[in-house]
Formats: structure tokens, C-alpha cells, sequence
């Protein structure tokens, strides 16, 4: 084990001080140490590509290494940028990627990590990128080691290379900069009224983290068997699935966002709303956070969602913070014959003893489809 400290003062004697990426649960501590120290120096970017394009250009402009920090289920958002751009056979750009291993082979975890854990190495040689493992039994001083190799690699090749980091590497850090909340309601409770205030019979897709988590225990909780699709993984997507199946059915179809997944590919908030589907609703909890993966700030309570989504092309957006306000909200866009969004302003602060999902997403998806293709 190695702590934050030690393993950013390691890197900044190699010189490499800028850092970008996407939070993940692995790779939590650190993140916290780097949001606490590096200042200006640190961009938590919409995803991992950007995070790539961001390294590429502060490369560009210093002549020093950058770090980025992901999670493998990252890997397929950087795999275009770094290959067609970082390659050392295309700009040749050095940089150190930092990639939490979840779905370990023989690590229990979730289901949608687990394929991704399986072949992750497999996939960074077939990229050419190459990598150490940095071990939860590793030493400071074999950890150490280990970036020393990464580094002079990087540095004498001009090309991207990694360190994989196990579950516990890292040493307990308490963050300096804590989160204060803004707002009165917590997600779960604006997603109960929401539940409490739609047809019953509404297509429910929610996006992966504790908002599918909510959903899974209020469902439980009420013994309540409806349509809902929990999107556990592929972050960003959730919305274009709701439309997907907004196309084929008249029920109407909700989509429960965030605001870290909407960010991450935000060019779908054109495409909803371009496709103008009457029974779609998409509906965005924005806490300015990622919360499942330790609560690292997004840019969510910087911008307005919903004026994003109008001028995207969204023919109703509202905007709403307290119980009142949603009630009203939900009842417009589900009264509203045309594509409407709603952004839910909420503060973060999931119950530590939510649930999971006690079916496999295979059992989810064929409870799915046999209760909207009735």
C-alpha cells in the first residue's frame, strides 16, 4: 500500500503536476488528494477521451507529462483519442494513464465489471500500451519501482503508458475541500415523489450508480413489479436507451439521469430532442457530483441543464428544488406532448446501506421485455 501523498510527491519529482480524468472508487483516495493540492492543475473531465485530449494539449503546450485517471470500464471512451492521436505512431505523446482494475478476476464485484476486469489487460496489449500492476501487497517502495519503469519508459519512447492499480492500494485520505449541500432534498427523495407522481404503467430507465440503486430498493420496498431497465454500466447511455425504446412503445417512457452521466456525452440531449418522441421524459438528478465513486465535484451546479436541453432542442425544460416545485414539474412534462426534461437540483448524501439489484442484468432485461411487449 502506498499513501496519496507519497504517490503524488513521487510524481511530481518526475515532474508530471497536471492531472485530468473520471473519478473512480478505486482510485477515490488519491483523487481526493489531488482535488486538495494540484489546484488548477487538476481538471475532472466530462470523460475519458476528453481526459486524453486535455493531456494531449497541455503536452502540447509544456513539454511535460500529464497523469490521467480512469476507470477501466473507461477504456473504450479513450481507446479512438489514444490510438489515433497519442499513439507513438501518430503524435507520439507521452503521458501516464492511472487505470483502477475493477472486476479483478477472482475479486467479487459487480456484474457489469466483471467481462471488463476479465480482458482489460488483454486489451492494452493489443493496444500496445504498456503497463505495471501495481499490487495491494506491493511495498512504497515496489510501487515506487514500478512508476520509475512507467515513466522512463514514457519518457524515452514518447508514448502513452499505464499503471493498473488493485482494490486498496491506496491509504484512507480525508478530503479537505468537503461538499456542502445547497439543496433540501436528497436524490431519494425527489426520486419517491417522482415515483409517487407518475402512471404506474411508465417504462423506466435509470442510469447506473445510486439512482438505479434507489429505484431497485424503492421497488423492493413497495413489492412492486414494474418496467424499469437499470443501466448498472456504460455511463452516459442511459437516455439513448430510454429513446430507443420511446420508438417502439406509447407508454410513456422516463428516463432518471444524472448529471455526471449527462455531461459525459451531452451530444445525445440534441439527438432526444431532434427525435421529438411525444411519451419520452427525461428527467436529470443533479447533485454537482459523482457521487458512487467517492463524490468528486462535476460542473453540474456551474451550468443550467435545462437551458442546455431548450436550446438542444427540448420543446419543455424545467428546473426544480423542492418537493412542491417537482410535484408541479412531473405533472407538466407528463401532460407536455412533445420531448420534455427536467432537471432535479438535489443535494448528495446516499444512504451508505442502500441495496443492489438481486437479479442478474440478464433476469432485469427479460423482466424488462416481457412487461412492455405484452
Amino acid at each position: 500500500m502506498i499513501s496519496p501523498k507519497s504517490f503524488y510527491e513521487h510524481l511530481l519529482k518526475h515532474d508530471i503536476s497536471f492531472f485530468t480524468g473520471v473519478p473512480d472508487s478505486l482510485l477515490k483516495n488519491l483523487c481526493f488528494y489531488i482535488s486538495d493540492h494540484a489546484k488548477k492543475r487538476h481538471i475532472i473531465a466530462a470523460n475519458e477521451g476528453n481526459a486524453i485530449a486535455l493531456a494531449i494539449g497541455y503536452y502540447l503546450s509544456s513539454n511535460k507529462v500529464p497523469m490521467i485517471y480512469l476507470q477501466n470500464s473507461g477504456l473504450g471512451n479513450i481507446i479512438n483519442p489514444l490510438l489515433s492521436l497519442a499513439d507513438k505512431d501518430v503524435y507520439s505523446i507521452p503521458m501516464l494513464l492511472v487505470i483502477g482494475w475493477r472486476g479483478k478476476p477472482g475479486v467479487k464485484d459487480e456484474p457489469q465489471h466483471k467481462k471488463q476486469g476479465r480482458v482489460m489487460l488483454n486489451m492494452l496489449k493489443s493496444m500496445e500500451i504498456e503497463f505495471e500492476i501495481i499490487r495491494n501487497s506491493d511495498s512504497q517502495d515496489q510501487i515506487k519501482t514500478k512508476i520509475n519503469r512507467m515513466v522512463e519508459r514514457i519518457k524515452i519512447q514518447k508514448m502513452p503508458c499505464a499503471v493498473v492499480i488493485e482494490k486498496d492500494v491506496f491509504k484512507k485520505y480525508n478530503k479537505i475541500n468537503k461538499k456542502r449541500f445547497r439543496y433540501e432534498l436528497s436524490r431519494e427523495d425527489a426520486l419517491h415523489i417522482i415515483l409517487e407522481n407518475i402512471r404506474k404503467d411508465s417504462i423506466i430507465v435509470s442510469t447506473t450508480g445510486f439512482t438505479s440503486r434507489e429505484l431497485y430498493e424503492y421497488r423492493k420496498n413497495n413489492c412492486s413489479r414494474n418496467p424499469d431497465f437499470y443501466t448498472v454500466g456504460g455511463m452516459g447511455h442511459a437516455s439513448q436507451i430510454a429513446l430507443g425504446i420511446s420508438i417502439n412503445k406509447k407508454k410513456e417512457v422516463i428516463c432518471l439521469d444524472g448529471d455526471g452521466s449527462v455531461l459525459m456525452h451531452m451530444g445525445s440531449l440534441a439527438i432526444n430532442a431532434s427525435i421529438n418522441k411525444k411519451n419520452y421524459k427525461h428527467i436529470v438528478f443533479n447533485n454537482g457530483a459523482h457521487e458512487s465513486v467517492g463524490n468528486q465535484p462535476t460542473v453540474g451546479f456551474d451550468i443550467d441543464m435545462s437551458m442546455i436541453a431548450k436550446y438542444s432542442g427540448y420543446s419543455l425544460t424545467l428546473r426544480a428544488h423542492t418537493k412542491t416545485q417537482v410535484i408541479k414539474a412531473v405533472k407538466k412534462i407528463l401532460n407536455h406532448k412533445g420531448t420534455a426534461f427536467l432537471e432535479v437540483l438535489v443535494k448528495s448524501n446516499a444512504r451508505s446501506d442502500l441495496s443492489r439489484p438481486d437479479k442478474t442484468p440478464i433476469e432485469n432485461k427479460k423482466q424488462l421485455m416481457s412487461l412492455i411487449n405484452k
